[in-house]
């Protein structure tokens, strides 16, 4: 009877061992997790294709079209003006801008006109005797002479022993002495080629003026020049009278202008060809750096999406039966800083405006709807 009963127990015991033993395997066992699939929501557009014009970005600093450096080709004094020889001061065309004393100069001319008043004075005389039908036009041009007035032409030769009897008697070479000083005097005052305004002056009423010296500065601060470098493959879209919108450095501010000049060469080193903008406004000023749009022409049938969507310079993602990803074929025609200019499209198309993180073809997407 004991022996039945231990081996009861046993039974007993190794069937809990066993139980026990499949409990802990059970335990040990993860369970799978669990995934809720996840559709993104993307942001998407129509293909709608249209003329798009092609503007090519550009910047640069406003230079006078109109603009001088002054240099003084004679010497002496600087005399002291009505208007103020300063920065800032506005001159209309013609109205002196610098007078240097000539006094010294205006006496040493006088003295030549007189010379040349008594060198055809002492030859009428004989004009009257060897040259009787030339006389009175010598006579009449003497009493035209006044040596606080522009010296007049010398009267014309008809023969050449006129010709040779004037030269003779040094008339022709005073003259000219004259004529030279003439030029010369008209030096000692700078007058306005244009109406503008200085930007420099060196100088002040006293200082001694030296022959080559640099006296200032003056422009025309009514019309403008802009001057930009372009790529060279955009060379063959530049085209004089194009239009160009010119804006400030805060955005501020918008003024037109026409491109007036294209240069022939291009900068090998860069591969740029230069263009020159010509603006006019009264709130412009030279220095002031603006940045200018180019409309260049105008592309037919295309569109225009950021460049952060075009993939592989020639893809784009867009969205077939409203929930799935295809890549696009596209052809670009025009790139700038933050957009491209798109061909190869069809009307309708529907593609995202949004950058998609993880994005590939076939990928399930839901379109946000709301606008």
């Amino acid at each position: 009877m004991r022996k039945i009963i231990l081996s009861i127990l046993g039974i007993l015991l190794i069937l809990g061992a066993v139980s026990l033993g499949r409990y802990m395997n059970s335990k040990k066992k993860k369970r799978k997790p669990q995934f809720n699939k996840i559709v993104k929501t993307v942001f998407v557009d129509a293909v709608q294709n249209k003329k798009i014009p092609i503007v090519l970005t550009a910047s640069g600093n406003l230079t006078a079209k109109n603009k001088i450096e002054l240099f003084s080709e004679v010497q002496g004094v600087l005399k002291k003006q009505k208007k103020p020889f300063k920065i800032g001061t506005r001159y209309v065309k013609g109205q002196t801008l610098l007078s240097i004393n000539n006094n010294e100069f205006y006496a040493s001319l006088q003295a030549q006109k007189n010379n040349l008043f008594n060198l055809i004075a002492a030859v009428i005389p004989d004009l009257r005797l060897d040259y009787p039908k030339e006389y009175q036009k010598w006579e009449t041009y003497l009493q035209s002479l006044d040596v606080n007035k522009s010296t007049p032409k010398l009267p014309n030769t008809n023969t050449d022993k006129e010709k040779y009897f004037i030269s003779g008697r040094g008339i022709s070479a005073a003259y000219y002495t004259v004529k030279n000083l003439e030029a010369r005097l008209s030096k000692y005052t700078i007058r306005a080629p244009f109406t503008g305004i200085l930007t420099e002056a060196l100088v002040t009423p006293g200082t001694l003026v030296r022959g080559g010296q640099k006296l200032g500065e003056f422009i025309d601060n009514s019309t403008f020049e802009l001057e930009v470098s372009l790529s060279a493959s955009y060379a063959d879209l530049l085209a004089i009278g194009n239009s160009v919108r010119l804006t400030n450095l805060e955005k501020t501010k918008t003024y037109s202008g026409k491109v007036i000049r294209v240069n022939g060469k291009i900068d090998q080193a860069s591969q740029t060809i230069k263009a020159f903008i010509q603006v006019t406004h009264k709130d412009l000023k030279e220095g002031m750096y603006l940045e200018a749009n180019l409309i260049a022409k105008s592309e037919e049938d295309a569109f225009e999406i950021s460049r952060k969507l075009l993939i592989d310079n020639d893809k784009i993602y867009g969205v077939k039966n409203d929930s799935i990803l295809s890549l696009l074929t596209v052809n670009p025609v025009y790139f700038d800083a933050n957009k491209v200019v798109l061909k190869g499209l069809k009307n309708n198309t529907t593609i995202l405006t949004q950058t998609l993180p993880g994005a590939y073809e076939g990928m399930i997407v839901k379109i946000n709807k709301k606008k």
